[in-house]
């Protein structure tokens, strides 16, 4: 089984970058895809990004394209996700997910293998 662990949260101002770190450790899926997704306060968790196991094939969240950008370093079994020009409205619970096919979260969107504890991510106005 993956162990996924983020890093790299934090509180920052409006405009700031961060980026976040999810190490894989265990029965790794270097073939698989890797994702983002984030919890804000008193919503659902919605999608951010996802990376295939080349690094070539990604996806992004519409609303966050253009500020996010999420890349793999399979060497180190570890993802991250470039986060841009922050708004308070990125303030939210990142969490990382992994799973053993990115064909197959292209087409159903399920994520079927591990997920991390989450990082925070708070931005202040």
């Amino acid at each position: 089984q993956v162990q996924l662990l983020e890093s790299g949260g934090g509180l920052v101002q409006a405009g700031a970058s961060l980026r976040l770190s999810c190490a894989a450790s265990g029965r790794t899926f270097r073939r698989g895809a890797m994702g983002w997704f984030r919890r804000a306060p008193g919503k659902e968790r919605e999608f951010v990004a996802a990376i295939g196991w080349e690094g070539n094939t990604t996806r992004y969240a519409d609303s966050l394209k253009g500020r996010f950008t999420i890349s793999r370093d399979n060497a180190k079994n570890t993802v991250y996700l470039q986060m841009n020009s922050l708004k308070p409205e990125d303030t939210a619970i990142y969490y990382c997910a992994s799973d053993p096919s990115m064909r197959s979260v292209l087409m159903t969107g399920r994520w079927t293998g591990s997920w991390g504890q989450g990082t925070q991510v708070t931005v202040s106005s």
